[in-house]
């Protein structure tokens, strides 16, 4: 007997495939489309991650120039008066204002005033000292933050919650996260740039400008002093470039075959190598101020050796941000305390050095930019991990650390200057008005370069993280 046929499904079947073929051949088409562009899109982030991208909303400051004075200022003796501090000098605290919180002071400290000489400047009337005479004439440009508060009184933790908005070590600092939010301007010189004093690092070490658990491609890079900045970035002399540009495109070759796209040791990897190759024809530039006019020279202080070495970096961060560099953060103060803001044997000492040694380079740098019109679209912020106590240590000149209430400021990017924002109690020893932790300060840069602190994030161990934590509010007021 032959098989009974069965021939209404088969045309069915047949007329489905071709159908469901016809019905969804553009879907394939997308679904292939999307597998190139994707790995285009991984190609040209592996080419250069730090491709200049636009932030969440616009942007007041294109590039920050952060001023770290490491080891902690006294706003009581730099840019906060207090009249009653120094009325009350020697005697003991009273009790209304609350215990005195520093690393080392004793129980039932002396207070102590401020022998600075003081005096209103600009057309704003702004107080400062004369402590900082070059900065006199900035007065309408800057804009003080009096009521800053941080977590800790101890240096390394201090440092890693002002550069990373935690007080522990291992976060993305301030630097690594604007350069992930918005890449650099820059295709030849790093995004990212810090210099130190050349006596040593800050006690925190390379984790204040570390990348934290952001792809490798954030860190800072570290620029050293000197001739050469960035050692080691010349090829032997007997060996060419041609040589030079054929070894790297068999190692990308080499290592995008098996590259795994979590990877992003091997890919900051090889990003640096491209870097460095594009940085050996700009980097040399970019540092050279033989370039520059006498007068510039003088103008940071290159022709005195108090301020010459400050003021090489303030003016190698000026040649940096003008060619594309988005962040550029200069310590002033590192290695032994003699060489840093960590005033606990003698304030007037202390900061009479470290100020001689910044004020003027300092200055130029606001007038350089402002000059050249880049102070318009570059923020500059000046500051440190933490202030100092009213009271004095062990009875002596000297102040202790203090988290409690401290000034920092900006200028540029946007920023209103001549304006003053929070207050300190009237002994300088917390802040009482307009509170500012590092969190606010940091959601305020952010939001200055074009960037909202709530939606930049990155995830990690299962978490969305982000430079402020859960806290963080922008200083409005800094620039309405």
């Amino acid at each position: 007997m032959q098989p009974t046929s069965c021939p209404g499904p088969q045309p069915l079947l047949a007329s489905n495939r071709r159908d469901f073929l016809r019905r969804t051949g553009n879907g394939f088409g997308l679904l292939g489309l999307s597998y190139l562009l994707q790995n285009e899109a991984r190609a040209a982030e592996l080419a250069n991650p730090l491709a200049d991208r636009p932030g969440h909303h616009p942007a007041k400051a294109k590039r920050c120039i952060f001023l770290f004075m490491t080891g902690g200022p006294s706003h009581m003796d730099m840019f906060d008066p207090k009249p009653l501090l120094n009325r009350l000098d020697g005697q003991p605290v009273p009790g209304s204002f609350g215990r005195v919180d520093g690393q080392f002071i004793e129980n039932d400290p002396l207070l102590l005033g401020s022998h600075r000489r003081w005096g209103k400047y600009g057309q704003s009337g702004l107080d400062m000292s004369d402590l900082v005479p070059h900065l006199h004439k900035h007065a309408d440009d800057i804009a003080l933050i009096r009521s800053c508060v941080a977590d800790s009184v101890v240096h390394a933790p201090a440092m890693y919650q002002m550069n990373t908005g935690r007080i522990f070590m291992g976060y993305p600092s301030l630097g690594s996260w604007v350069t992930y939010g918005l890449g650099s301007e820059s295709d030849d010189l790093p995004a990212f740039v810090v210099m130190t004093q050349p006596e040593g690092t800050p006690e925190g070490g390379a984790p204040c400008w570390g990348a934290g658990f952001l792809p490798a491609n954030y860190q800072g890079t570290l620029f050293r002093s000197g001739p050469k900045p960035i050692v080691n970035l010349q090829p032997p002399a007997e060996f060419s470039t041609r040589q030079q540009r054929k070894t790297l495109d068999l190692l990308r070759e080499m290592n995008q075959e098996t590259l795994d796209p979590a990877d992003g040791e091997l890919s900051a990897r090889i990003a640096s190598y491209e870097l460095a190759f594009r940085m050996q024809s700009a980097a040399p530039e970019a540092v050279d101020l033989a370039r520059e006019s006498d007068e510039t020279k003088r103008l940071y202080g290159l022709d005195d050796p108090k301020t010459a070495e400050f003021g090489t970096r303030c003016l190698l961060a000026r040649r940096l941000v003008e060619r594309g560099v988005r962040f550029v953060q200069l310590y002033s103060g590192g290695g032994p305390v003699a060489m840093q803001w960590d005033a606990h044997d003698d304030v007037d000492a202390n900061h009479e050095k470290m100020s001689g040694m910044t004020d003027k380079p300092v200055a130029a740098l606001l007038t350089d930019l402002k000059r050249t019109g880049l102070l318009d679209d570059t923020l500059v912020v000046w500051g440190a991990e933490f202030g100092r106590t009213p009271a004095s240590q062990k009875g002596g000149r000297g102040r202790d650390h203090n988290a409690m209430g401290f000034t920092m400021w900006m200028a540029g990017g946007g920023v209103k200057g001549g304006t003053v924002l929070g207050a300190t109690d009237e002994i300088g020893l917390r802040a009482v008005e307009e509170r500012a932790h590092v969190n606010d300060i940091h959601a305020t840069i952010l939001h200055l370069m074009g960037l909202d602190h709530k939606q930049l994030t990155h995830l990690h161990n299962g978490r969305d993280e982000r430079l402020t934590d859960v806290g963080g509010r922008v200083l409005k007021k800094l620039w309405s």
